[in-house]
């Protein structure tokens, strides 16, 4: 179990504790962090759960994978830090993670 963070693009801040083995994007999908619609239910076939990683956690979240790289292409406000949160799992070791929603998926 871990605490993430979510922060919308207003600084409005949620921590939730979220399983080990689920995604980023499933615990807010499942609690109803808004600006993560998960149109694609977790697929990496869509952008629609698009967060910026806290860069503190950047190099902690894994690397971008091929499918992911391509889904980032079609994304509003692409940064370094940008992944699609269906691809981040969730370990012990991502307690305290930070993301932030972008404004455009508001």
């Amino acid at each position: 179990m871990a605490k993430i963070t979510y922060v919308e693009h207003t600084g409005e801040k949620r921590e939730l504790e979220v399983a080990n083995g689920l995604t980023v994007m499933e615990g807010a999908v499942n609690n109803l962090v808004p600006g993560i619609d998960a149109d694609c239910g977790g697929a990496c076939a869509c952008a629609t759960c698009h967060v910026y990683v806290d860069e503190a956690w950047k190099d902690k979240v894994g690397e971008v994978g091929d499918m992911e790289e391509t889904m980032l292409d079609f994304v509003e406000g692409r940064e370094a830090n940008s992944r699609l949160s269906c691809q981040i799992k969730i370990t012990d070791e991502l307690d305290g993670l930070v993301v932030k929603t972008p404004e455009s998926q508001h």
